[in-house]
């Protein structure tokens, strides 16, 4: 494959953004590689402009979870836009939106429309302090929950210590009120509450995580946190953003039965629009202004095109057999993966939650973030370049997770399989692996 045009155009970008993307995983600087500019996309399918094609893995990281331009998503757009973009007003849109999200997660008797997972997650955290009068949070080492200072933090020195800062720009201050601990470790957690329980407003954390790849939660994880938090009057917030909608209709809540205190959504609620919401119960949620006096707002919160994107996908996720093919096309996938991987007896561990997956280059169990980082990272760029060469689009980093959407069928598996095979086993020939 030629990306020639896609070479030119991130020099050109380069002049005018901040190291030429918008977002930093877009410039591949993970994996090696330059960024690849897509000029159209329908169904599973990706176009750069150097006329390539790719069977895309990333779904715009996660909300493309019907396909790219579904025509029931682009003619609600469609319909929507002669009407206008933006009011800085109520709509109908927003209740009807608000109404299925509560439908779907009867956690929620309230939700908040925002514009993006990092202000539901900064906005969750401002409640879940006020609410409880607290000021400590706990999150979990690896987990992602967006670019707020609060939650650009990393574990410090011992795996109970207070955070520190992930990126300069942090106030030291903010980070001492983040406690960062190992998922999957209810035991740490235990200590944590044993010695600062009273401090501690919420625990947040992603259920199903997908931001140090997909990491899988162990049997009774959530339900231990869960009964922890409620002992302590601490109050449990699931991000959702990446799983809402994602592995079930109801999300990761509904798939492992736990009953979350709020909850953060967004991506494919909004069809591929920016969009975030959270949402918890009667009485936190009554908090928030104007019916209370925890301060958020927004210009472009709730506008109606993404409300009218996300209503379409909603409804078509709630046709029959939807979750059957994602987790059938999931398993296949993996099944393929896996069935490559021993006939070529490479070491490799595959992490999967229905529809979404990564493949870890490590011989280790991964199942938090210290075993994902025994992954072989050069390893893992080297096959990424193969994988792109053979118009396969998967996610530009060992420590990010792959989505499946519903335009994937048998076809785009088989062929991924095989792509995946072929760059193994020309990995292997020249003993990269």
């Amino acid at each position: 494959m030629e990306f020639t045009k896609s070479r030119r155009a991130f020099e050109e970008a380069k002049k005018v953004i901040p190291g030429g993307v918008n977002s930093p995983v877009r410039a591949l600087k993970a994996v090696g590689c330059d960024p690849v500019f897509i000029s159209r996309a329908k169904g599973a399918w990706l176009y750069d402009i150097d006329g390539n094609q790719f069977i895309d893995y990333i779904g715009s990281w996660g909300p493309m979870i019907v396909g790219h331009a579904h025509p029931d998503v682009v003619a609600a757009l469609e319909e929507v836009i002669s009407l206008g973009t933006s009011f800085g007003a109520p709509t109908e849109l927003e209740t009807m939106l608000a109404q299925m999200v509560l439908e779907a997660f009867p956690s929620m008797d309230k939700v908040r429309m925002v514009n993006s997972g990092t202000e539901a997650t900064m906005s969750a955290i401002r409640l879940a302090r006020a609410y409880t009068d607290r000021d400590l949070i706990v999150k979990m080492e690896g987990c992602y929950h967006g670019h707020a200072d609060s939650l650009l933090i990393k574990a410090g020195s011992g795996a109970t210590t207070l955070g520190v800062p992930t990126s300069p720009g942090v106030p030291q201050d903010f980070a001492r009120n983040t406690i960062s601990v190992p998922y999957n470790d209810l035991e740490i957690l235990r200590q944590v509450f044993a010695e600062r329980g009273e401090e501690i407003a919420a625990v947040i954390l992603e259920p199903i995580p997908g931001n140090m790849g997909v990491v899988l939660p162990k049997e009774g994880y959530l339900t231990g946190l869960r009964e922890l938090t409620k002992e302590y009057g601490a109050l449990l917030i699931f991000d959702e953003v990446i799983t809402g909608f994602r592995v079930a209709y109801g999300g990761a809540q509904e798939l492992y039965g736990i009953d979350p205190d709020i909850t953060c959504l967004g991506k494919i609620i909004g069809g591929g629009l920016p969009v975030g919401a959270y949402g918890g119960k009667e009485e936190i949620m009554a908090q928030v202004a104007p019916e209370g006096p925890v301060y958020q707002a927004g210009t472009l919160s709730g506008n109606p095109l993404a409300m009218a994107a996300g209503i379409a996908t909603l409804r078509l996720l709630k046709n029959p057999g939807v979750y059957d093919h994602l987790w059938l096309m999931g398993k296949r996938l993996e099944d393929g993966i896996k069935q490559n991987l021993a006939e070529l007896e490479i070491p490799a561990y595959f992490n999967r939650c229905g529809s979404m997956f990564t493949l870890f280059f490590t011989d280790k169990e991964v199942y938090d973030y210290q075993t994902a980082l025994s992954s072989n990272t050069e390893l893992y760029a080297k096959y990424f370049s193969g994988m792109l060469k053979e118009g396969i689009y998967l996610a530009p980093s060992q420590f990010e997770a792959g989505f499946i959407s519903l335009a994937h069928t048998e076809s785009e598996i088989d062929q991924t399989i095989e792509a995946n095979y072929k760059v193994l086993y020309e990995l292997k020939l020249k003993k990269d692996i």
